[in-house]
């Protein structure tokens, strides 16, 4: 490919709107340009990006023996509605009409149109199998931003396993995950595997691999000195031991005038927050539910979620809480004596006493207050976001928290789906049974962002050779020179005959320009053909990511450079 031919429109200045790393590169490099918010075009070198980082997720899939489809992105509502999910999926799916007026919608992700196809399965003979696509899906995401980080349409390649049971699903889970390790080593993404939410996708099982990023909306809570890591919508820790004094044997009240919020209570009371129980109202599937966290820490609405089998919850609006009590117009009250209402409180308070807790009317609370005693709890569970520096739950030591990029998220997803869509097969009893799937995700575009906040300097994109354009940048130094453009030219064909992707920058611009444009592009190798060398029969080769320049006979540079790209691919 000659550069004068390709449409490479790179900017001099960073676009003013891009934030992430990656999003202002790939803008200024002329890999992408915006549609509109959530939605990009990619431009020729994002395509042969974009391809060779399909490449090499479609061998490791074929590697563990999966089989490649392509499915609809335009789905009837039935299907949804079927698993629920069309009421579940909120506002993110995009939903539309035909012309005859039947609902649609625009594929989010694809279980239900697999579990449809799977009733074809008939026998525990067939069995295994593990089924993939690449396509569009489209997320109606409130605030897309980052770039191609977070978009309302992009490319995933997701795949499901079918198993005839619970052990053969671990085995299919197993072999994606190992697909998944190769699949981020070989694209240069960190990539690490955490615990996680399985989220509306259904099941109890998930793991996701997460790219340390500043670019990162997700929190990763690790262990440093172990194998301990989880989604901060997961993770637990051991917070240190507390001592309670007995307390009175009821509640007392005490006004609180001037202490709206805990943290008043605690500068004009001198209630510490470790000692205080916040009350907060949450919806969860038009459920209102009492929520009790200690007040010194934050509520993970995926955990509370997860506690309580919704697909999402939100904080209640004062009439619903209003609507709830039966209190139109009075105060909101505490835990203590509340009735009616479920009530879910936060492991860290269990066993809890000598408290202080709101009390039933604005200027007063409870000090005194005995979980146990005096509260009518309906479920405990793990609801509080973990910080960097408490324990780590499997050693101690304590955690660190660090923001991260979901390349990839793996699910066991059990029965539920081909239960619901009929996909059952006989087993070796000749019992029906239903199979038992997984589900495995991965953004192609999210990745290759991904690769570009981990490769880049001051000057550009550093593509690893794997996912590069073009390996090799053959530049003329002196387009004005037959001499230069003739061996560059021959350089170039010879770089591609010895299948180099190569590219020759043949454009009639300053050296200066070509220069800075190939760092800019991240190109691996640059060959800089140029009169003065060309005079003593040598060439000048440069290692983008080394940043490390020789120069090396002209007779030669095609194998150094075969060697060299061969080895890092």
């Amino acid at each position: 490919m000659r550069w004068s031919q390709l449409h490479v429109p790179t900017l001099r200045d960073d676009p003013a709107e891009a934030e992430a790393v990656s999003h202002r590169l790939l803008v200024r490099a002329g890999y992408i340009r915006q549609l509109m918010a959530g939605h990009y075009s990619l431009l020729p070198a994002a395509v042969r990006v974009r391809t060779k980082v399909v490449a090499i997720i479609r061998e490791e899939m074929e590697r563990i023996g999966a089989q490649e489809f392509l499915l609809p992105t335009v789905h009837p509502a039935e299907i949804w509605q079927r698993s629920g999910r069309w009421t579940s999926m909120g506002d993110e799916m995009f939903r539309l009409r035909d012309r005859k007026g039947a609902d649609l919608a625009l594929g989010m992700t694809h279980e239900e149109i697999f579990a449809h196809l799977a009733p074809e399965l008939r026998s525990y003979r067939q069995l295994p199998q593990a089924w993939y696509q690449f396509q569009t899906k489209f997320r109606d995401e409130p605030r897309p931003k980052s770039g191609l980080i977070r978009t309302r349409e992009f490319t995933m390649k997701d795949s499901y396993s079918f198993d005839t049971d619970t052990a053969g699903l671990d085995r299919s889970f197993a072999l994606h995950r190992e697909a998944y390790v190769r699949i981020f080593a070989r694209l240069g993404i960190p990539a690490v595997p955490v615990q996680a939410s399985s989220g509306t996708m259904g099941g109890k099982v998930s793991v996701e691999f997460m790219c340390p990023s500043p670019a990162g909306e997700d929190l990763v809570v690790h262990c440093p000195a172990g194998d301990y890591a989880a989604n901060v919508e997961t993770a637990g820790s051991r917070l240190a031991a507390v001592r309670d004094a007995p307390g009175p044997a009821a509640p007392e009240p005490f006004t609180t005038p001037g202490a709206a919020d805990a943290g008043e209570l605690a500068r004009v009371h001198g209630i510490p927050l470790d000692r205080q129980v916040t009350a907060r109202f949450e919806v969860a599937d038009d459920q209102v539910t009492m929520v009790l966290l200690r007040a010194d820490h934050a509520l993970v609405p995926q955990k509370l979620a997860d506690a309580l089998g919704a697909a999402a919850t939100r904080p209640a609006r004062p009439e619903e809480i209003a609507a709830a009590l039966g209190s139109a117009g009075a105060g909101v009250p505490g835990p203590v004596g509340l009735t009616g209402l479920p009530v879910v409180a936060d492991e860290a308070l269990r066993g809890r006493r000598d408290l202080v807790t709101a009390g039933s009317r604005d200027t007063e609370h409870l000090r005194g207050v005995d979980l146990a005693r005096d509260v009518a709890v309906t479920l405990w569970a793990d609801l509080r976001e973990a910080v960097a520096g408490e324990g780590c739950p499997e050693c101690g030591r304590p955690l660190a928290v660090e923001r991260a990029v979901e390349v990839g998220h793996i699910f066991k997803l059990g029965t539920t789906y081909s239960e619901l869509y009929g996909a059952f097969v006989t087993d070796a009893d000749g019992k029906r049974v239903p199979v038992v799937m997984g589900s495995y995700g991965i953004g192609v575009e999210r990745a290759v962002a991904a690769i570009v906040e981990c490769h880049h300097d001051e000057s550009g994109i550093v593509w690893p050779v794997a996912v590069a354009p073009f390996e090799v940048a053959v530049v003329v130094a002196q387009h004005s020179d037959p001499a230069v453009t003739e061996a560059a030219g021959k350089l170039y064909e010879q770089l591609r005959a010895a299948g180099v992707d190569a590219v020759l920058d043949d454009r009639r611009e300053r050296l200066g320009i070509k220069l800075r444009d190939v760092e800019l592009a991240g190109i691996p190798y640059r060959v800089t053909v140029g009169a003065r060398g060309l005079a003593q029969g040598l060439v000048e080769v440069t290692d983008r990511a080394k940043r490390d320049r020789e120069d090396i006979s002209l007779d030669e540079v095609r194998d150094a450079l075969v060697t060299r790209v061969v080895a890092r691919r």
